[in-house]
């Protein structure tokens, strides 16, 4: 029984799918807790209890080296978690927008995978847009002058 749990476990290190699911359930926890009242409080605690103890170790090197590092490692960190949760939840809205343009009538299939085009296919269908925004403006203008 220890033997297969042993290599279950053992097996699962190779299993990516595993990793990332373990990552995304830890990147949305981590994401989910900083964003909350007692992150925040914690920090602040923490900030106040190394100003306080400042004058004990004489502002050395150390006690100024123990926050740099703490800030730099948390913030260090952080910027994974964040973007982490930042690229699930844009693939996310992705899929929603595309669904939206899929079942509308009439809607410019082409905007499905907009996010996959270059640069300059990517201007040249704002310039577009910016087109057609122009002219129903115009249109606008004439009706409600012709009224």
């Amino acid at each position: 029984m220890i033997k297969k749990t042993v290599c279950e476990w053992i097996e699962s290190l190779n299993d990516v799918t595993f990793w990332d699911s373990r990552f995304d359930h830890f990147a949305r926890f981590g994401a989910r807790f900083a964003g909350k009242p007692l992150a925040f409080n914690a920090a602040i605690v923490i900030i106040m209890s190394w100003i306080i103890l400042g004058p004990l170790f004489g502002f050395s090197d150390t006690w100024q080296l123990v926050i740099n590092t703490g800030t730099t490692v948390i913030t260090f960190l952080m910027v994974f978690l964040i973007q982490h949760t930042q690229n699930r939840d844009n693939e996310v809205l992705q899929i929603k927008m595309n669904e939206l343009i899929r079942v509308i009538e009439g809607a410019n299939k082409v905007l499905l995978d907009v996010e996959e085009l270059e640069e300059i296919e990517l201007s040249a269908l704002q310039n577009e847009y910016v087109e057609l925004a122009r002219l129903a403006r115009d249109e606008s203008i004439k009706k409600s002058t012709t009224t």
